[in-house]
């Protein structure tokens, strides 16, 4: 076979190769990432945003927030040994909220909810027509040992 065919041949297979795991990993294959640096840099994104919001008393709303409304204190993923890019993937990829994914979220944070209450939420962001960075944070789920409350507004 000439060099010529088999060079093409490699080439497509490689091409082959690369699609499927792109498509077969949600995006999440170099340099279909969710870092910006490596990809969509300028459009919109989502991250995951946890809250320690036991010395709140009731939440007064579902409704998004800006970052000055936020409410309870940070709370700190990686030192309490959860994966922020997991976390990240787990909120901004799953559209319905079943049982099962539910359950995958509580076995995140199990061991951190002795006498908590954190507030998962997902923050959104784009750049406006200005180029000024906008975020609004979406309360997905409460926390506690008593059990997960879901916003009102998520796909079941």
């Amino acid at each position: 076979m000439p060099v010529y065919k088999r060079s093409v041949r490699v080439v497509l297979a490689t091409l082959l190769v690369y699609i499927l795991l792109v498509v077969t990993h949600l995006g999440e294959f170099y340099p279909f990432s969710i870092y910006p640096m490596f990809s969509r840099g300028g459009h919109p994104w989502s991250r995951a945003v946890v809250r320690d919001v036991s010395s709140v008393g009731e939440l007064s709303s579902w409704s998004p927030v800006n970052s000055a409304d936020l409410p309870g204190d940070p709370y700190p993923l990686v030192p309490n040994g959860i994966d922020q890019i997991d976390l990240a993937n787990f909120v901004s990829k799953t559209e319905i909220w079943n049982e099962d994914r539910v359950a995958g979220l509580e076995r995140m944070f199990y061991d951190q909810l002795d006498g908590r209450r954190l507030l998962v939420m997902r923050a959104n962001g784009h750049i406006d027509e200005e180029d000024i960075v906008q975020v609004e944070f979406v309360p997905y789920a409460l926390l506690d040992m008593s059990g997960t409350v879901l916003n009102p507004t998520l796909k079941r």
